[in-house]
């Protein structure tokens, strides 16, 4: 007759410790869960700067116009393209873009005074080309030397299309759908994140069922 109520306090101590341990994992799995669709998010890169900033007053020759991403870019053969366009619908450049890092460049002489355009294309990480546009208003101080334009972009330029001004956006292109063997890899490892997310979450949901069920039997 003694043993009961100790019997019965001892059983409520490890429900009480079974339900806390139940809650700590369920939190756990909802973490993880929240957190994975942040990973392929970040596959792409976007733009953090660019020379001259969009918006800018640019009063001296810059030389070189640059962008910078988020990551390291891929230095594929025609992948990146940086073609500046001045007020008077010429471009202004030899089109030929250098990728150094998470940065792409390209030199340029600007010449009538105006809005410039500067129209970028780059291959993110994952195999994608991605593009966008910025402006800058060009006005030469006094004795600026200026450049000459052509109708038509440089040799080492290509196409650029970017269908949302001042947007980064995805190309549909053939080189996009050529993901290289580390994006195949990363998009196999989220899927087993997903997989093992799944399960962890199934198995603290029928864990706390049972607790649940046990408590009102």
């Amino acid at each position: 007759m003694v043993a009961r109520p100790h019997r019965t306090h001892r059983t409520r101590r490890t429900n009480s410790r079974a339900r806390v341990g139940a809650l700590a994992l369920l939190v756990v799995a909802s973490a993880a869960l929240v957190a994975l669709p942040a990973i392929p998010a970040s596959a792409h890169n976007y733009l953090v700067a660019s020379s001259p900033a969009d918006g800018e007053v640019v009063t001296e020759q810059p030389g070189v116009i640059s962008l910078e991403t988020n990551e390291e870019l891929l230095d594929v053969e025609g992948g990146a393209v940086i073609q500046v366009q001045g007020p008077d619908g010429l471009y202004y450049g030899d089109g030929c873009t250098e990728v150094v890092g998470v940065s792409a460049q390209t030199v340029a002489e600007l010449g009538t005074p105006g809005v410039y355009t500067v129209t970028w294309r780059v291959v993110s990480t994952d195999g994608h080309p991605v593009s966008g546009t910025w402006s800058f208003d060009w006005q030469p101080a006094e004795g600026v030397a200026l450049g000459e334009g052509s109708a038509e972009p440089g040799a080492c330029g290509g196409d650029v299309a970017v269908s949302t001004p001042g947007a980064a956006t995805e190309e549909p292109t053939d080189e996009a759908t050529e993901e290289p063997a580390d994006a195949s890899s990363g998009s196999a490892s989220l899927d087993a994140l997903w997989i093992v997310g799944g399960v962890l979450l199934a198995a603290v949901a029928a864990l706390g069922t049972w607790l649940l069920m046990r408590r009102r039997t």
